[in-house]
């Protein structure tokens, strides 16, 4: 005799109750996927901290009182050039396996593409959100129960890897014009104002949501030109606000690092800064003692292994257009 299967919904706010919902999601997530994509506690609960202007609702899935599933789905308006199609994200989506195969996930989907209509997105994406757990569906198989229920593969992004204890510059690295350092408190308008101009859509976002979260202006590296700042990458440490979990260094040796968003003024591609950009960051990772480290969620494979960076990690980024007429599951 099956169980019977009760869906709640609750608004992500402040205020709303996230203790036992942290642990909840923590461990569907842990029993859903491989050790090497462990989640903690503290890592869900960073994830579902309030973000300017981004709403977030999760769908819990009970039997006999226990939570048996769960779908994270977040939207962002105001903000056209972060999401310029319109699109919302859900998050993650896991179920208790003794309940898979029995529509409970199919369910939590549908009332997660529901919501995000209302909301006014037009179009959904699996993973890839402001505060993402994964950029999409782990390589892993899990990519076929989204494509059932109309999701498209747009594109594949990896996780790229190295220990940084044997780094060593690439022997073709060129001499330019230009000083890279870490960013000094006071700085943090300048940063801003160059990913305004360079980079306004989801780097900017997440560069004034980490000064918001606390985060420390050092954890970026800027390179500097004659005209100012020019390029900027972004460093992760083990005691960095965003959680170096994020990243899932687990198969690397400790210390753990992360490297990126990294990037240059248009203008100025094609002259090496983005090459001693990336060699000055990965320099102070180094420096710093670690040694596995990750550069996250790129296509960039041949660049990236000129600096002794190898394939870690895949993903599936897999998107879907809303229709709101068969979008009609709701609790």
């Amino acid at each position: 005799m099956s169980v019977p299967v009760e869906f709640r919904k609750i608004d992500l706010g402040e205020g709303a109750p996230l203790a036992a919902l942290t642990a909840a999601i923590a461990d569907l997530w842990n029993e859903a996927l491989a050790p090497d994509m462990a989640i903690s506690n503290a890592f869900v609960h960073y994830n579902l901290r309030p973000s300017a202007g981004i709403r977030r609702c999760v769908f819990l899935a009970y039997a006999d009182d226990k939570i048996i599933g769960a779908a994270l789905t977040s939207a962002l308006h105001g903000e056209p050039t972060v999401n310029p199609h319109g699109e919302g994200w859900i998050e993650l989506l896991a179920v208790a396996s003794t309940f898979q195969r029995n529509g409970v996930g199919r369910r939590l989907l549908n009332l997660a593409e529901h919501w995000l209509v209302a909301t006014g997105c037009r179009a959904a994406q699996i993973g890839g959100g402001l505060r993402p757990f994964v950029p999409g569906a782990p390589n892993t198989g899990v990519a076929s129960f989204f494509q059932r229920h109309g999701y498209e593969i747009i594109d594949t992004v990896w996780d790229m890897a190295a220990n940084l204890a044997t780094y060593r510059p690439p022997s073709d690295l060129s001499r330019t014009p230009c000083a890279v350092r870490p960013a000094v408190p006071g700085q943090e308008s300048m940063l801003l104002d160059f990913l305004r101009r360079e980079f306004p859509g989801r780097w900017r976002y997440e560069a004034e949501m980490s000064l918001a979260d606390g985060g420390r202006i050092s954890d970026y590296m800027l390179l500097w030109t004659e005209r100012g700042i020019d390029g900027c990458c972004l460093l992760t440490f083990p005691d960095s606000v965003r959680p170096i979990e994020r990243f899932y260094p687990y198969r690397l040796p400790k210390p753990w690092g992360q490297l990126g968003s990294i990037g240059v003024s248009a203008d100025r591609r094609g002259q090496g800064l983005g090459s001693a950009l990336l060699d000055a960051g990965l320099r102070r990772l180094h420096d710093n003692g670690v040694n596995g480290c990750v550069i996250d969620w790129t296509t960039l494979i041949d660049f990236y292994g000129k600096f002794g960076f190898e394939r870690y990690r895949s993903y599936l980024i897999l998107g879907k257009s809303l229709e709101p007429e068969r979008c009609t599951d709701r609790i």
